[in-house]
């Protein structure tokens, strides 16, 4: 890979993805960040860029798993069927975020939800067969992509808790309190909220006017700022303390 890669239909306005970019992107995956350099080349001589557009289907559920996607830009909404046919939205996924790693463990070897684009996006494709190779090779990998998905479970679990049992604004506060970054800090901190608000509203199980309603009472209670796609968390006590409260 000596040459800058364009993704497959793009145009000349189209962001141009250099060997070092895609390079820091895998090396960006939890699971993947102990391979050397060597293997990470190796690695990359096997993906694909795919270029999606706004509302195109990346995989759908049940179709065989053969690949693994990194998302280098845009955002790509994860959803599951459920019984009667409805899709439930079960998160939103943006740039180094990863997609079809549960398919990885799953004894049928297919997808187990759907993904598409909410706008438009590249993703870098890992053919899954090369992902297995990795993990059988290297112990490091394979342990750090089981820990991976025992903290998606956990969070999955956590969700599945929240829209069972806890009011709208629990599940609001309770999804900003996981998008804060790691560690304490005295200043205000910034969570962007980039994917579009019913796609949001529809991850937290509440309408677009419910989620625009309870945003507004929090800023209005000089709990959070809002300016455009930054929520910035004034006064993170009072964030905690909106979930004891009734909605």
């Amino acid at each position: 890979m000596n040459t800058p890669i364009y993704p497959p239909d793009s145009s000349s306005t189209d962001l141009l993805f250099k060997p070092k970019q895609l390079r820091e992107l895998v090396q960006g995956v939890p699971w993947l960040g102990e391979l050397d350099d060597d293997d990470v080349t190796e690695l990359l001589e096997d993906t694909e860029l795919k270029t999606l557009k706004t509302r195109e289907w990346l995989f759908r559920q049940d179709a065989p798993a053969h690949w693994l996607y990194i998302v280098i830009n845009g955002a790509v909404r994860l959803a599951r069927s459920a019984g009667d046919g409805r899709l439930a939205t079960i998160r939103c996924v943006e740039r180094g975020g990863t997609l079809g790693e549960l398919s990885m463990v799953s004894s049928a070897g297919v997808y187990l939800y759907s993904a598409e684009a909410l706008r438009r996006t590249h993703v870098l494709a890992i053919p899954a067969r090369r992902c297995r190779e990795i993990m059988d090779r290297q112990p490091a990998c394979r342990a750090e992509f089981m820990s991976r998905l025992a903290l998606e479970l956990t969070e999955r679990l956590e969700d599945l808790a929240l829209l069972t049992q806890a009011d709208a604004m629990s599940r609001l506060v309770s999804y900003v309190l996981r998008q804060l970054p790691p560690g304490r800090s005295k200043s205000p901190r910034v969570v962007r909220l980039s994917i579009p608000k019913r796609w949001l509203a529809a991850q937290l199980a509440m309408t677009p006017e419910t989620l625009s309603r309870l945003l507004a009472k929090l800023r209005d209670g000089g709990v959070i700022g809002i300016d455009r796609q930054r929520l910035t968390v004034l006064d993170e006590q009072k964030l905690r303390d909106a979930m004891l409260a009734d909605d």
